[in-house]
């Protein structure tokens, strides 16, 4: 479910590097906030990005 519902933007993976360069397999999540956004339909409840939040992307309802 860690999915940004503006952008898309989901989990990618990587791996973590010890110092003696063994490397094991490791997730980085997106910072997805639990927010109300206004939408056409009215307001919704959504996991939206920092990203998304902090550049404008998504309007915030108002209670």
């Amino acid at each position: 479910m860690a999915v940004c519902a503006v952008c898309e933007k989901k989990r990618v993976v990587g791996n973590n590097v010890s110092h003696a360069n063994n490397r094991t397999k490791r997730v980085f999540k997106p910072n997805l906030q639990r927010i109300r956004v206004q939408t056409p339909q009215g307001p919704r409840r959504m996991y939206v990005c920092t990203r998304c939040i902090r550049s404008g992307k998504v309007k915030k309802a108002i209670r």
